[in-house]
């Protein structure tokens, strides 16, 4: 069975393939072997996010398509930057001014604590979608640490550690991701897939 990751970013690919690339039955598809546009991401949610990734990919190739999206949610932020975490310092995705403001943002404050979210989705040419969510709670960092990982990684402390995500062998991040949780959520869903079960 065919189905597309349905995510352009090369780092975020290479750690959902990690994940759950070893489902027998399941052949992986990428935008190298399957083009497809960015999909914008106008939800207000994470889950609006991922759900219309999803379900877009899947009317442009007519194919089974898994995507999600994923964001920081920091506590003394209100939740900010969260859907907005790629884009918080302006349009480009810029991962090193996103670390600088939020650094710059949480300059003098005691709660750092923080959690990643992740919403996952599952969408099937039929119409059928499901969603799954995984969360990693933790603290912010006082400054960057770490050379491996993306985005907000080398400032994220996963709670019960105190090293970074970035300080994290791979395999140790996967782990514990919360990208891990929500795939991991859909895994049942994808063997019966594979099996013409679902």
């Amino acid at each position: 069975m065919k189905v597309l990751i349905g995510t352009r970013n090369p780092k975020k690919l290479e750690e959902c393939l990690r994940i759950i690339g070893d489902i027998p039955g399941i052949e992986w598809l990428t935008f190298r072997d399957h083009p497809f546009p960015e999909v914008e991401e106008t939800g207000m949610t994470l889950e609006e996010n991922a759900r219309l990734k999803a379900t877009s990919l899947v009317s442009v190739t007519k194919l089974p398509v898994l995507a999600e999206d994923s964001g920081l949610e920091v506590v003394a932020l209100g939740g900010a930057p969260g859907v907005r975490s790629a884009r918080f310092a302006g349009a480009g995705k810029d991962y090193r001014r996103n670390n600088e403001k939020l650094l710059k943002l949480l300059a003098g404050v005691e709660d750092r604590r923080a959690r990643f979210r992740a919403v996952a989705a599952l969408a099937l040419p039929d119409g059928r979608i499901w969603l799954a969510e995984g969360v990693l709670e933790g603290e912010i960092a006082l400054a960057p640490r770490g050379s491996g990982g993306f985005g907000y990684d080398p400032l994220f402390i996963p709670l019960g550690d105190s090293r970074t995500l970035a300080e994290l062998a791979p395999e140790e991040k996967d782990r514990i991701s919360h990208r891990r949780r929500a795939l991991e959520r859909l895994r049942p869903l994808l063997a019966s897939l594979a099996r013409g079960q679902l």
